[in-house]
């Protein structure tokens, strides 16, 4: 389509310019401006341009009719090029096959294709603005990978990358270690549990004591981002205001307050951190051993079930 719109505009330009000498259309002045990239000259070229629009292609044929369109379409990119040149704006073309290695290195298609396999849960953003990269620490043709409230992104490794590198990269990083419960993907959430259990916090943000409680949880999470077998479901009760009852009559807790706990996906049997005073919080440390002691079996929802057989 790109190649359509430019293609359209310099016809429009060099008819123009014969028909309506009035108007002082521009007419190209046969200096060359439209430049061969290759991986040579890619950062030279780079550097001299504040925009740099590339134009792909395959091999011209040695077919007379199609070098005519070829250099057609080179005499519209120097005439765009011409125009536009007082912007620093710089016009490249690149040979597919000649220079199949860098252009799989500028190519975002494995990124769009990527994206169409995660959307809409997970979010995908390119940026072609210098200023915008450069604040992320970007690099050019770099993906980073952002896990929820983690305070830096991770770079994903080896590019230029493939759509099938990309999809196995987020694939193998798509669960967070503290992840937020939503009302547009609740049940594909739920579904992702660990073992059958998830380890669920509520706090509601709003609430000063939920803050403070949800500011530990990220804390935890941050010190424990690579353990793979962690991964706590928030819940703001806000965002669910149906649901507050039933959650509060199913695991036998007050969401007035938060809570933290292991639940049981198949049958919601639950088992709650005790949380005495409002006003002392859980530490971090005293959260991570109660973490640990979940993870490895000494507190889990069977020992909940055995109780209750012994108080009937």
């Amino acid at each position: 389509m790109k190649r359509t719109h430019l293609l359209i505009l310099g016809a429009y330009l060099l008819s123009s310019c014969r028909g309506e000498e009035g108007l002082n259309f521009p007419i190209y002045d046969g200096k060359d401006r439209v430049v061969s990239l290759s991986e040579k000259n890619f950062k030279q070229i780079s550097k001299k341009y504040d925009l740099l629009c590339l134009y792909y292609h395959e091999p011209v044929s040695s077919d007379k009719v199609a070098q005519k369109q070829f250099q057609m379409k080179e005499i519209v990119l120097e005439l765009v090029a011409q125009v536009l040149e007082h912007k620093d704006i710089g016009f490249v073309m690149v040979d597919a096959k000649k220079e199949a290695k860098l252009a799989k290195k500028l190519d975002y298609k494995a990124f769009e294709e990527a994206a169409e396999h995660f959307q809409p849960y997970i979010k995908f953003f390119a940026t072609f603005d210098k200023g915008v990269a450069k604040k992320l620490s970007l690099k050019m043709n770099e993906v980073d990978f952002y896990e929820p409230f983690m305070d830096e992104p991770t770079a994903i490794p080896n590019k230029p990358y493939t759509e099938e590198e990309l999809v196995e990269f987020v694939k193998e990083h798509q669960r967070p270690t503290l992840r937020r419960l939503r009302p547009e993907d609740m049940f594909e959430t739920w579904e992702d549990d660990l073992n059958g259990i998830h380890i669920v916090a509520f706090a509601e943000r709003s609430d000063p004591d939920g803050y403070e409680f949800l500011e530990i949880l990220k804390q935890v999470a941050r010190d424990n981002t690579n353990n793979p077998d962690l991964s706590i479901v928030w819940i703001d009760p806000d965002d669910f205001p149906l649901l507050v009852a039933y959650w509060e009559k199913t695991f036998k807790i007050d969401l007035f307050k938060p809570q933290i706990g292991v639940v049981n996906v198949t049958d919601a049997d639950s088992v709650w951190m005790e949380i005495l005073d409002d006003d002392d919080l859980p530490s971090a440390e005293e959260l991570e051993d109660w973490i640990e002691d979940v993870l490895s079996g000494k507190i889990n929802t069977e020992d909940d079930d055995n109780e209750d057989e012994e108080d009937d």
